[in-house]
Formats: C-alpha cells, structure tokens, sequence
C-alpha cells in the first residue's frame, strides 16, 4: 500500500465585491502609497474630475490606500470633507487592513480611520482582483 501525503490547500482571502455600478462604462482604480499630501490632493483632484467628465452613474472609481497612504483615511486629515463628499457620489476609498496591523505591531495603539473607509485586507490585493475585472490602474 502506498501512502500520498498531500500538501495542505491554501484558500485565498474571498475577494471583496466589486462596487455595484451596473450601468458604470470606465473602471477606475487610483493607487495611494504615498503620505505625501500633494499626491493625496492628486487623487483626489482626478476622482473629481472624473465625476464631471462622465455621469457619475457612467463611472465607477476606486481609491486604494496602502502602506502611508492610508493616512489620507485618517480622522485628522483635512481631505476629510472632500473624501466624504466623493463616497457620497460613489466614489470608494479603501483602506488596507494589513498596513493597520502593522502600524499597530509597531506602535502598540490601532490607528483610527473615517467611516467612509471600506476595509479590505490587502491593498495591493485589492488592486489586483480589480484589474483582473477590468478596472484601469491609475499611479497619480
């Protein structure tokens, strides 16, 4: 009798939903990694234009925040007003979760973010389900 040992089958993370924009005609994903607040500014600035360019219902845009570009979903940040402004039009922002535990492993205290902010456990995961479903990668 001979004996297979199988090697244990890793199941990935269950992608996160693709925002619901039936009718949206572009895919958009903006990638933040920078802390910088003129990038932040960026980002926002071309979700914006977006939105007045193409019906907001002809568009959906996605922000996706990781490693110190998350602080762009930080309480304190004064984008706050705009970023709020733009979730209320469609627009989503994610947050990565692993850049969360990571600032909390080495600060000992889990940074806050805005409640307009969807979590997602890996940014850089993220980007990559929504490219592979026809969104566009814009690096502003």
């Amino acid at each position: 009798m001979m004996l297979t040992l199988a090697a244990p089958v890793a199941r990935a993370a269950e992608p996160a939903p693709l925002p619901d924009k039936p009718f949206a005609e572009h895919r958009l994903v903006l990638q933040l990694s920078d802390k910088d607040s003129k990038k932040q500014a960026l980002v926002i600035s071309v979700a914006y234009n977006l939105l007045k360019l193409y019906d907001p219902d002809k568009v959906a845009i996605e922000v996706v925040a990781f490693g110190p570009g998350i602080e762009l979903l930080f309480p304190d940040n004064p984008n706050r007003k705009l970023i709020e402004s733009l979730v209320a039009q469609g627009v989503r922002f994610d947050i990565c979760l692993n850049t969360v535990d990571t600032i909390e492993r080495e600060t000992g205290k889990r940074p806050q973010y805005i409640p307009a902010a969807t979590p997602v456990q890996v940014g850089v995961g993220r980007i990559l389900s929504l490219t592979e479903n026809g969104y566009t990668l814009v690096r502003p």
